[in-house]
C-alpha cells in the first residue's frame, strides 16, 4: 500500500506560539498523522522535542519516528518568545507559499497553517494581504474563498467577515451569498464526503425580520438566493432565526449553517467546542486548515499552549484529503 502523504505546516510566526504547537502535536501523535513543519529547526529546539532535518516530504514519516521532521526554511533572526522579529517577516512568507507549492505539485496532502502576526509581516516585509487567508487566494489564483469554522458538532461559515457590523447589510449581496452557499455545498461533498449536502441558511436580522417587522432582507436578498438555489437542486432551508439554529436538536438537521456576519458564526461554535475549532478555507484548489486562534504573544515560551485546536486541524486537513481522493 502506498503511504499517505504528509501534511505540511507552515510554521507561521516563530516568535508566537506555533513551535510550542508544532512540538506538543508531534509528542501526542507520533507517527499515527505524519506531517512536517517547514521553518527553521533552531526556532523548533529546546521544546522536549529533537527536530529533525528532512530533504524532501516523503522522508517525514521515517524521520518522525525519532523526533519532529522539519524542512528546514531560512530565517534572518532567532525566535525569540513574544517578541516578533521584522527580519524574520520574509521567512514566514516564505513557509507559507512553500507550503502551497508542495501541496500543489502532490507532495503534501494538505496544509495546515500556524497563527501569523500581521503586524510583524506588514513592518518587516510590507506584507500587502488582510491575512493569511487572502494570501493563500493569491498564490492559488482564486477569486473568491470561504471561510468556515469547523468541529465534531458543528460546520458555520460567515457570508461577510472582518468587517464592521454597521457595514454588513451592503456588503451582504446576492451574489456573494450565492457564491458562499455554492463554494461551501461544493465543498461538503469534496472535502467532507457528504453525498447530499443540507445547509440551513440565517437570517440577518432578529427572528429572520419577523415577515419585514424587524427588516427586509430576508424578504429582498436572503429569501429569493434560496429559493433560486433550491430550484437548482441544492438542499437548503431558511432564512432561519440564527437564535434557534445551533441548539443540539437544530444541528442534527444540517451539515453546516450559512452565517451572515462574523460573531453569528463565531459565537456558536466557540460556545460548542472553544479549544477544538478548525479554521478550514473553502474554494481553494488544495486543503488548507488552521486552528482557531492567533499567535498568542502572551503565553508564547511559556508552555501553556494548549494543541487541542491545532491537533484538530491536522487531523481535519488529513480527512479532508482522504474524502477527496476518494471523490477524485
Amino acid at each position: 500500500m502506498t503511504p499517505a502523504l504528509p501534511v505540511a505546516v507552515s510554521i507561521g510566526e516563530p516568535s508566537g506560539i506555533g513551535p510550542e504547537l508544532a512540538a506538543k502535536a508531534w509528542q501526542r501523535l507520533g507517527t499515527r498523522l505524519p506531517f512536517f513543519v517547514i521553518g527553521d529547526p533552531d526556532h523548533l529546539s529546546g521544546l522536549g522535542v529533537t527536530p529533525i532535518p528532512i530533504a524532501r516530504p516523503a522522508e517525514a514519516a521515517h524521520a518522525a519516528l525519532r523526533g519532529l521532521p522539519v524542512l528546514p526554511q531560512a530565517f534572518a533572526a532567532p525566535a525569540t518568545p513574544g517578541q516578533p522579529a521584522p527580519e524574520n517577516a520574509a521567512g514566514v512568507i516564505a513557509a507559507i507559499a512553500r507550503g502551497v507549492d508542495l501541496v500543489t505539485r502532490g507532495e503534501a496532502a494538505a496544509l495546515t497553517t500556524l497563527p501569523i502576526h500581521k503586524k510583524a509581516l506588514i513592518d518587516g516585509a510590507g506584507f500587502r494581504f488582510p491575512g493569511h487567508t487572502e494570501y493563500l487566494a493569491h498564490l492559488a489564483g482564486v477569486e473568491r474563498v470561504v471561510m468556515m469554522l469547523a468541529c465534531p458538532e458543528l460546520r458555520v461559515v460567515p457570508t461577510t467577515i472582518h468587517i464592521p457590523l454597521a457595514e454588513v447589510p451592503t456588503a451582504l449581496t446576492p451574489r456573494l451569498l450565492t457564491d458562499t452557499i455554492l463554494i461551501t455545498e461544493a465543498a461538503l461533498r469534496r472535502d467532507f464526503g457528504i453525498e447530499s449536502p443540507r445547509i440551513a441558511v440565517a437570517g440577518l436580522n432578529p427572528h429572520a425580520g419577523e415577515g419585514g417587522a424587524m427588516g427586509r432582507e430576508e424578504i429582498e436578498l436572503i429569501g429569493p438566493v434560496i429559493a433560486a438555489l433550491r430550484a437548482e437542486g441544492l438542499g437548503l432551508t431558511g432564512p432561519h432565526s440564527a437564535d434557534t439554529m445551533f441548539h443540539a436538536a437544530a444541528r442534527a438537521g444540517y451539515d453546516a449553517a450559512i452565517a451572515m456576519y462574523h460573531d453569528q458564526a463565531l459565537i456558536p461554535i466557540k460556545t460548542v467546542d472553544f479549544a477544538g475549532g478548525v479554521n478550514v478555507t473553502l474554494g481553494l484548489p488544495f486543503i488548507r486548515t488552521s486552528p482557531d486562534h492567533g499567535t498568542a504573544f502572551d503565553i508564547a515560551g511559556t508552555g501553556r499552549a494548549d494543541p487541542t485546536s491545532f491537533i484538530a486541524a491536522l487531523e481535519m486537513a488529513r480527512d479532508m484529503a482522504r474524502a477527496r481522493a476518494t471523490v477524485a
